[in-house]
């Protein structure tokens, strides 16, 4: 077996294939030339069954009984039915059951059973021709029914038969399901009470025709001779088969749970068709002679029509009831064979055309053109010729089958063919000598022995010599060819094929199941199996050379032709050798079936001169070779036209696909620099933007610590300013005091020494109030003390606060920056009459001295306190005073040592309204803030973040939910000259862990 061709080959450009609508309709066309995915097998297996069985109503059966009773006896015609429907019922079990496993067709199932992709298609061929023969059987029996009932012409009749089938068959198998369901019970009861009544009112009916001689030389007993002329006629049924598997192939997948259902489908309506089959031979056989008995002549009595009449009349007694009764059986058994034989040959002819012509117009194009070859046979008078048309075909039938049964149960379980079934066209041969010589040896001895080349026994036998052949032949091929004819290349994808997933097809863009579809190295692609069958263009050079047919002409030019002539003269030649050898042999055929037909049929007339009619018939054999002669140069020629014209094509196609391919390379070079490009643009414009935003956030940083210092400054002066003479003032109370005093002292004792003072110093005394003065003096000066020390106080903390002696990393008190902030917003933490203080609990730790930028540090506590104020007060906004007042604002600052005494942690906690995610995502962003236009500028919270973890290589976290409060967390290295060597894990851990 080849594997994949190498990917070398040339590629060919892809065309879109859009099909009509009879085509891409499913329900008409029910993959016609494809697998039955499991998408559509949607019956039970009851009524695939039904609908197969409901194919075996045809009366030709019936038919074929009568005609062999007539002219071989009981004896003869009994046997020959028995032993041929034992063969049947042997060769169709591997068949159904292939194709109900694979779900194919009887052409596909041939494909992939030795025959090969183009030596099926002549299977195709006579499978189609067993349709149309028995089509144009079963029409002419409707038609005599007509002509006896409504007294229709008999050309009429015909083509009425014909088009009343092509409705019910348009809609395939969905309406013939249906068709067979509900006219199976009314066939089968018209069918068998005949039977029942005959044999109860006329008992002696059996007997005679146990007896039945007919027009056999040896009366009703057995001869070898006519046992095997009879066996013949009834091998014509074997092809039957394929009808069958072609409803079989919707039968669902074989399961545990439907093990002994699905095999009771298979044999029932796979071989067990010719069970039922079998019995109506042998009960048209009776028929037939009970008609004969009833004085009905016997070339009449052979036609259904007439037998079921004389069955009738032991039913009804009014003979115009019989007549109806007879003419709707037949009516209903004509009607539900047709149907059957016009779906199987309208896919017979698809396939068989899809590959020589390399188009499929649809299913029911080849519908009509199958009804119409069957109308013309009728026309010609079938019926007439019915033991010798179905003789010769039987013997070609077999061989094809008797091909297809070897490959399956001799060939596959020796190992000497695929142990699968493959079908599709990518991975064929066109021709495999196995299946395919196998038949063509078979039938060719088969017929030259039905023609009586051989003498009259081996003519009787026909077509058990072409059984035995095709038996023999098939495994004696593949084991001399050792089975490298079946598989041209390896499918890569059939062991990890799933029946329900499915692949696009590259060509016609539809989905189809994997099974049903084949990697294509000409496409680059998956491809479908129809359009793979359908394409003209790959001329199969996905395959390997390893071809039969080119192994035996190569060879043969060689010997013939090398050295005498030139090699395109040679080719020509051989190709004109082999379509007129082919178009000779075909009209031969013709000329020897009309020859032997004429013979059989007037074989018993003495005034018939056969040698007239031989030289009449070579005499119009030699100009028609002629005008083969003729036909078949101009086809060499016009082919050799066609080859040129697309080799030229095929060279213009290269051209335009290397200028398309290096276009494409060009446009490809051209995006990616377009994408190199826009990707450097966009670097360049991220990093701008970036850089854009840095600045603008250092300017803005800026800006406001230009302020702070500002203020900063303005605070260390004012302070300063403040501080000189407040100092003056303090330091001299003192002194004041002590003056006061002394004074005080002096004017008590001048009281108490002259306690008579003049009027004038009496009544100043009093006006002036000297008592309460001697009394409060001493306390205005203490609160005077007490003032000057809140000054001073507070100017320490403004000092503390500005730092502007501290601009340098210096160890601080962590605890005063705090204070000093809490000191400045005194004023705002104070009870207002609105509401009451807000409470500020200090859990402060035991923390060493920080080195840290002291002021910037305040600015954060500033910011972050002054947030809490702002959150608080906004809370109490609409509160009462007693509620506030019960539910008291606070404020708690909690300081500590963490991580073995490397950093501290202070965390400013508010019970105020809090904040939601949303809000808390955003809170240290560049100018975001939730507060009113002109109340916050959206850079305290940024600011401080960019103080604590860019400049003090520390951590500040938001922790908040709506509605419980919102906790900060300042985490900074108790030394800052550690902060280069922080690892990004503890980073991390920190920024995790903020609340220990």
């Amino acid at each position: 077996m080849a594997d994949r061709p190498p990917v070398n080959h040339r590629k060919i450009v892809k065309e879109r294939r859009d099909y009509n609508a009879w085509v891409a309709n499913e329900t008409i066309e029910d993959y016609s030339l494809r697998y039955a995915p499991q998408s559509f097998r949607k019956w039970s297996e009851f009524l695939v069954a039904n609908t197969a069985l409901g194919g075996i109503s045809f009366l030709a059966l019936e038919a074929i009984g009568g005609s062999l009773i007539v002219n071989y006896g009981f004896g003869n015609s009994f046997w020959a039915i028995l032993v041929v429907s034992t063969i049947i019922f042997l060769t169709g079990i591997p068949i159904a059951y292939y194709a109900a496993k694979y779900n194919i067709d009887i052409d596909l199932l041939t494909r992939g059973a030795g025959f090969g992709y183009i030596g099926s298609t002549i299977t195709s061929l006579i499978y189609a021709s067993f349709t149309f023969i028995f089509f144009a059987l079963e029409a002419a029996i409707m038609a005599q029914a007509l002509q006896l009932y409504f007294h229709l012409h008999l050309a009429i009749g015909y083509i009425v038969c014909s088009l009343v089938i092509i409705p019910l068959v348009f809609y395939g198998v969905t309406l013939i399901n249906q068709l067979q369901l509900w006219t199976q019970p009314l066939w089968l009861s018209l069918m068998i009470l005949p039977y029942i009544f005959v044999l109860y009112k006329e008992p002696d009916a059996f007997n005679n025709w146990l007896n039945f001689a007919g027009n056999s030389p040896s009366k009703a007993a057995f001869d070898p001779l006519l046992f095997g002329t009879a066996a013949t006629v009834s091998f014509s049924l074997i092809a039957q088969i394929g009808e069958q598997v072609d409803y079989l192939r919707f039968m669902p997948d074989r399961q545990e749970n439907n093990r002994f259902r699905w095999w009771l489908a298979v044999i029932l309506a796979g071989p067990g068709w010719i069970i039922l089959g079998g019995a109506k031979q042998l009960g048209g056989a009776f028929l037939a002679s009970l008609a004969i008995s009833h004085g009905i002549p016997p070339y009449i009595a052979k036609e259904p029509i007439h037998m079921y009449i004389a069955g009738f009349a032991d039913i009804f007694a009014r003979p115009e009831v019989v007549l109806s009764v007879a003419t709707l059986f037949v009516a209903i058994s004509q009607i539900k064979i047709n149907v059957t034989n016009a779906y199987g040959g309208s896919l017979a002819w698809s396939n068989f055309f899809s590959r020589l012509t390399h188009s499929h117009p649809g299913r029911v194009v080849w519908l009509i053109f199958n009804v119409a070859i069957a109308l013309l046979l009728m026309e010609m008078g079938v019926f007439d010729t019915l033991e010798a048309i179905l003789g010769l075909y039987s013997n070609v039938a077999i061989a094809w089958l008797g091909a297809v049964v070897a490959d399956l149960v001799i060939n596959k379980p020796l190992g000497l063919s695929p142990s699968y079934i493959e079908f599709k066209r990518a991975y064929l041969y066109n021709f495999n000598p196995v299946g395919f010589g196998s038949m063509v040896i078979a039938s060719a001895v088969a017929i030259a022995a039905f023609v009586g080349i051989f003498g009259i026994y081996a003519q009787a036998y026909s077509p058990f010599i072409a059984l035995s052949l095709a038996l023999i032949l098939s495994p004696a091929i593949a084991f001399i060819t050792k089975g490298k004819y079946y598989i041209a290349r390896k499918d890569d994808r059939r062991h990890i094929c799933i029946s329900d997933s499915f692949i696009n097809c590259c060509i016609c863009e539809q989905k189809y199941s994997i099974a049903d579809a084949a990697y294509c190295p000409v496409y680059d692609g998956s491809i479908c199996s129809l359009c793979c069958s359908l394409d003209a263009r790959c001329h199969d050079i996905c395959k390997t050379s390893n071809n039969p047919k080119n192994n035996f002409i190569e060879p043969l030019k060689k010997v013939i032709l090398i050295n005498k002539i030139s090699p395109k003269i040679g080719i020509r030649i051989i190709k004109f050798l082999q379509i007129f050898l082919l178009i000779a042999g075909i009209i031969g055929a013709i000329f020897a079936l009309f020859y032997s037909l004429l013979r059989w049929e007037i074989r018993d007339s003495l005034q018939l001169n056969y040698t007239q009619i031989s030289e009449i018939l070579v005499s119009l054999y030699v100009p028609l070779l002629l005008l083969a002669g003729i036909a078949a140069w101009w086809l060499v020629l016009s082919e050799e036209s066609r080859e040129l014209a697309e080799n030229e094509l095929e060279k213009q196609n290269r051209l335009l696909q290397q200028e398309i391919s290096e276009r494409q390379q060009v446009e490809v070079a051209l995006q990616k620099l377009t994408h190199e490009l826009e990707i450097r643009v966009e670097q360049r414009t991220a990093e701008l933007s970036e850089a854009l935003r840095i600045l603008k956030q250092a300017q803005t940083q800026l800006v406001q610590t230009e302020k702070m210092s500002s203020l900063g400054q303005l605070v260390a002066g004012v302070a300063h300013e403040i501080n000189n003479p407040l100092n003056f003032i303090h330091g001299n109370l003192d002194y004041a005091c002590t003056y006061v005093e002394d004074l005080l002292k002096l004017i008590e004792m001048y009281l108490k020494e002259i306690p008579n003072a003049t009027p004038k110093i009496n009544q100043y005394i009093e006006e002036i109030e000297f008592n309460f003065i001697q009394e409060d003096l001493p306390k205005l000066l203490s609160s005077m003390r007490l003032g000057t020390e809140r000054i001073q106080s507070i100017v320490v903390s403004l000092r503390n606060f500005s730092r502007l002696d501290e601009a340098e990393v210096k160890a601080v008190d962590i605890h005063e920056g705090i204070d000093s902030t809490l000191m400045i917003l005194g004023h705002r933490l104070k009870a207002k009459p609105e509401c009451p203080a807000i409470q500020v609990i200090k859990d402060y730790g035991n923390l060493p001295l920080i080195e840290c930028h002291a002021g910037q540090i305040n600015q954060v506590f500033m910011n972050i306190l002054g947030n809490a104020v702002d959150a608080l007060e906004e809370q109490n906004f609409g509160r009462s005073f007693a509620y506030i007042q019960a539910n008291p604002n606070q404020i708690t600052i909690r300081t500590t040592v963490i991580q073995g005494g490397k950093y501290i942690n202070i965390s400013i906690r508010d019970n105020g309204p809090g904040m939601t995610s949303e809000v808390k995502q955003k809170v240290f962003d560049y100018l975001f803030t939730t507060k009113p236009v002109g109340k916050g500028t959206g850079l305290g919270l940024s600011i401080s973040y960019q103080i604590v973890v860019d400049k003090h290589a520390g951590v500040l976290t938001c922790e908040s939910e709506l509605g419980k409060g919102t906790e900060f967390n300042i985490t900074i290295p108790i030394r800052q000259s550690i902060c280069s060597s922080i690892p990004i894990q503890t980073k991390c851990f920190l920024k995790s862990n903020t609340n220990i």
